[in-house]
């Protein structure tokens, strides 16, 4: 059974973990173990681990904070937890961790064919912002989406 609500920050020993839940969740598409374990390293990036079958984590997101903003990388959920409100939960908590940080706004990038994805930034206040023109490996363009975090954001 998929427990949600359990998060908890992701630290480098988990990084095998997350190269598995990453690929799980993204296949094709997926970032690379070796784009994974740099991720651990890049400055102001920060990983959450969510949900649980058993003892593992079902779920993840990857967000960095930066001067006055954050950027949410990626989320991911593997499929046997899909629908299990973890992407909500796992999106709700980085969130209310950009706002803890002081992030006036927080910007994301998504391929506006995972209408799941967009659906869920949606409900989460985020709005269309822009496009970023061939920006995934296909050469399809993503959607730029963010969300104001303070009143004076933009």
């Amino acid at each position: 059974m998929t427990d949600p609500f359990f998060t908890r920050r992701g630290e480098a020993t988990d990084t095998p973990l997350l190269q598995r839940l990453e690929r799980a969740a993204f296949g094709e598409k997926s970032w690379g173990d070796q784009g994974i374990a740099e991720g651990f390293g890049a400055p102001g990036v920060e990983i959450l681990l969510g949900g649980r079958i058993g003892d593992k984590a079902t779920g993840f997101a990857i967000w960095r904070v930066l001067p006055g903003e954050a950027e949410l990388l990626s989320i991911g959920v593997s499929p046997a937890s899909r629908r299990s409100g973890l992407g909500g939960a796992l999106l709700d908590a980085v969130i209310l961790a950009a706002q803890n940080a002081k992030a006036s706004v927080i910007h994301l990038e998504v391929d506006p064919d995972n209408r799941a994805a967009v659906s869920l930034y949606g409900r989460a206040g985020f709005v269309a912002s822009g496009r970023r023109k061939a920006y995934y490996r296909t050469g399809a363009d993503a959607l730029l989406m963010c969300k104001r975090l303070l009143d004076n954001a933009f």
